[in-house]
């Protein structure tokens, strides 16, 4: 027998723990209270799942102090890590945004992954109790939910996520692996290979010369038109090319929730054309908070001088907002933004 079949028989032995404690004399059987201590895995059909409870409100703060550092304000990402919220209508682009809300099948995956091994440096940290609230969260960032639930044991098997049923049992084994493993195809080969695409980064193509000018022609007519009509203001001066630069620099801060342009459609936040002068939560087809559409109903109007206060601290001002950014400080900053959003349209 070679040294090779020796070692793989002796490492064989050693990996059956039984034969190894019986044969050996070394180890023991582990006991059920230590299986137990490392079988923390949730399944979809609740099995495994913790006594504990949280709610939305309880798991903005967890959220913020433990995930937003990789995952973004709003589950947007940040650099490489993984978007956790938004996404829904995407799977069938040439550009997935595969996130809870999207992509994932069941609730066990999310409450799994947070329990074992988030946050990250750091894992299983957190509470069970955290981890029901943090989860209840992220189903809020995804529109699943509304800002008064409450996740728990008890409740957890109702809920369902949106993309559960296009999951299927694995059939590579009788559909894909036949076709990999058959006799290559080396004739009739092309003569040349000419490439048509590039990966790109989507999103954040600078806009041509043409069309930055002729949004900063309209900005003054838009400045204008979302003034108050008594007393009559004097005329806006033109808004420069460099602040609409910046105010579209700023905007990178809203884009993984709020769209704006031709074509933009609700996210994670509103459709943000027409947003300067309008009232508030008046945008057609998006589910506002309670907050919000108690302020709505108030007659809240988004004149720059509410937009300015909101964006500089959104919990500040509306408390039980659904906006869990942090607010943006700098005063020409919000400035240049909201110039830049009074140049889209409603319509």
């Amino acid at each position: 027998m070679s040294r090779f079949l020796e070692t793989a028989l002796a490492l064989a032995i050693l990996a059956t723990p039984a034969v190894a404690s019986e044969k050996l004399g070394i180890g023991r059987p582990a006991l059920p209270e230590e299986v137990a201590a490392w079988d923390i895995d949730v399944r979809p059909d609740g099995q495994g799942l913790p006594e504990g409870r949280g709610d939305v409100m309880t798991g903005e703060p967890l959220y913020i102090d433990n995930c937003a550092i990789c995952h973004g304000d709003f589950g947007e990402a940040i650099g490489r890590w993984p978007v956790l919220s938004g996404g829904q209508g995407t799977l069938t682009r040439d550009d997935p945004n595969k996130t809870i809300g999207s992509y994932w099948p069941y609730l066990s995956t999310v409450f799994d992954y947070v329990r074992r091994a988030m946050p990250f440096g750091n894992a299983e940290s957190l509470s069970d109790d955290e981890v029901y609230a943090i989860t209840a969260y992220l189903l809020y960032l995804n529109d699943l939910v509304d800002d008064d639930f409450e996740l728990s044991r008890e409740n957890f098997t109702e809920v369902r996520l949106p993309n559960e049923e296009n999951f299927f049992m694995d059939d590579r084994d009788t559909v894909e692996l036949p076709a990999l493993t058959r006799e290559p195809c080396m004739e009739n080969c092309k003569d040349s290979v000419e490439i048509t695409a590039r990966a790109a980064v989507i999103d954040v193509t600078p806009e041509d010369t043409a069309a930055r000018e002729q949004r900063a022609e309209g900005a003054a007519q838009a400045e204008v038109a979302a003034a108050p009509v008594e007393p009559a203001p004097e005329p806006e001066p033109a808004v420069s090319e460099e602040m609409l630069a910046a105010g579209e620099k700023a905007f990178r801060a809203c884009r993984a929730c709020h769209k704006v342009g031709e074509g933009a459609k609700n996210g994670t936040g509103p459709v943000l054309n027409g947003v300067v002068g309008h009232p508030a939560g008046m945008v057609e087809g998006f589910k506002y908070s309670k907050a919000m559409k108690k302020q709505a109903d108030g007659g809240l109007v988004w004149t720059p001088e509410q937009l300015d206060a909101f964006i500089a601290d959104p919990r500040g001002f509306l408390k039980g907002t659904r906006m869990a950014y942090g607010g943006m400080k700098d005063d020409d900053q919000r400035a240049a933004l909201i110039a830049y959003l009074a140049t889209f349209s409603e319509d």
